[in-house]
C-alpha cells in the first residue's frame, strides 16, 4: 500500500515542501469552477488501495473547508484504502463552546462534517483547545509547534529567559515551555468587552530584566500579543519575543507588529503571511509532518515527535 499525497489549492506552498520532505511527488488534483463559484476537485491519478493523505488548512475564506470535503469525498469514492486528513491550522478552532445563548459550536460542527465526508484519521497543529480532540469519533494526531520552537529558542543562547502568557487562557502552555527551560512564568490579565477589543491589562509576575518569550496558539489582529509586550517592556522586561504558532494576522496586523516593542514574532508556515515585515519569522511544519506521514503509513508511534504543551 503506497502513500499518495494531495493538497487543496490553499495549502499548495506547504505541501510542496512536505512531498519534498517526504521524498514522493505530491499527486495531481484537477479543479473547476463554475460561473457560480462553485468547486469541482479531481483526482488525477488512481489512489485505489493507496494511503491517501490529502492537506489543506482551514483558514478564510470558507472554501478552503469546502474544497477539503469535496478532497476527502472523492478519495473515499475513488477507493483509496485510508484517507487521513492533514489539517495544519484547525479554522473555526476559537468556537469550541456555547460561551453566549444562541451561539453555535463551530468546532464540533466542523468535526462532524470532516467525519461525515469519509475521513479515517486527521492530523493538526496547536488546536486551539485540546478538548476539540474529543469531537471526533476517529483518530486525531495532535501535533505541537514546540517541536520547532524549542530547538529555535535554544539556539538564541538567552541567558535570563523566561515565559509569559498573553491571556490566562493560554497558562497551561506557556507554563509548559517554561517546565522545557527550567525557568518561570508570567501572566498578562485581560478583560475584554467584544472580540478584539481589549479593555484593559494587567502582569502577574515579576519580569525585570528578564527576556521574555510570550506564547500563544495564534495571532489574529495583533493587538493582544503587542499589548502584552508593551506591558512587559514597560514592567522593565530586557527583551521581549513572541511564539505564535498560527500567523492568522488579519485587519492591521502587520503593521501592529511592525509598530511593536516585540524583537521578533516567530510563527510557522501553517498559514501563508500576505506581507513581509523585519519582525516575523516563519519556522517550517514541513519536515514534522512529513515524520509523522511516514510513522503513520508505517504503523509506527508518533510521541516521538512531541515536545508536549
Amino acid at each position: 500500500m503506497a502513500v499518495k499525497l494531495f493538497s487543496g489549492r490553499a495549502s499548495v506552498y506547504l505541501a510542496e515542501k512536505i512531498a519534498a520532505a517526504y521524498g514522493e511527488p505530491l499527486g495531481e488534483v484537477d479543479y473547476r469552477q463554475f460561473s457560480d463559484g462553485e468547486i469541482s476537485p479531481q483526482i488525477g491519478e488512481s489512489v485505489r488501495g493507496h494511503d491517501v493523505f490529502i492537506i489543506q488548512s482551514t483558514f478564510a475564506p470558507a472554501d478552503n473547508f469546502m474544497e477539503l470535503l469535496l478532497l476527502i469525498d472523492a478519495a473515499k469514492r475513488a477507493s483509496a484504502q485510508n484517507v487521513n486528513v492533514i489539517i495544519p491550522y484547525f479554522g473555526y478552532a476559537r468556537q469550541d463552546r456555547k460561551d453566549k445563548s444562541r451561539v453555535a459550536i463551530a468546532a464540533k460542527m466542523i468535526a462532524n462534517l470532516i467525519s461525515a465526508a469519509g475521513a479515517d484519521r486527521i492530523m493538526t497543529i496547536d488546536l486551539h483547545a485540546d478538548q476539540i480532540q474529543g469531537f471526533f469519533d476517529i483518530p486525531l494526531d495532535h501535533l505541537y509547534a514546540s517541536y520547532i520552537f524549542v530547538p529555535y529558542l535554544k539556539s538564541l543562547g538567552l541567558q535570563n529567559i523566561m515565559f509569559a502568557s498573553p491571556d490566562v487562557g493560554g497558562i497551561k502552555r506557556a507554563r509548559n515551555y517554561a517546565k522545557i527551560f527550567e525557568t518561570e512564568l508570567a501572566v498578562c490579565d485581560k478583560y475584554r468587552k467584544e472580540a478584539n477589543l481589549i479593555e484593559s491589562m494587567r502582569l502577574i509576575g515579576e519580569v525585570d530584566g528578564k527576556d521574555v518569550i510570550l506564547v500563544d496558539d495564534l495571532v489574529d489582529t495583533g493587538g493582544t500579543i503587542c499589548k502584552a509586550a508593551a506591558l512587559l517592556k514597560e514592567k522593565g522586561a530586557k527583551s521581549v519575543r513572541a511564539l505564535c504558532g498560527h500567523p492568522v494576522l488579519s485587519g492591521k496586523a502587520y503593521e501592529t507588529i511592525e509598530n511593536s516593542v516585540l524583537e521578533e514574532m516567530v510563527v510557522t508556515d501553517t498559514i501563508p503571511l500576505t506581507k513581509t515585515t523585519s519582525k516575523i519569522k516563519v519556522l517550517s511544519v514541513a519536515p514534522m509532518i512529513s515524520k509523522a506521514v511516514r510513522k503513520i503509513h508505517d504503523h509506527e508511534s508518533i510521541s516521538s515527535l512531541f515536545i508536549k504543551l
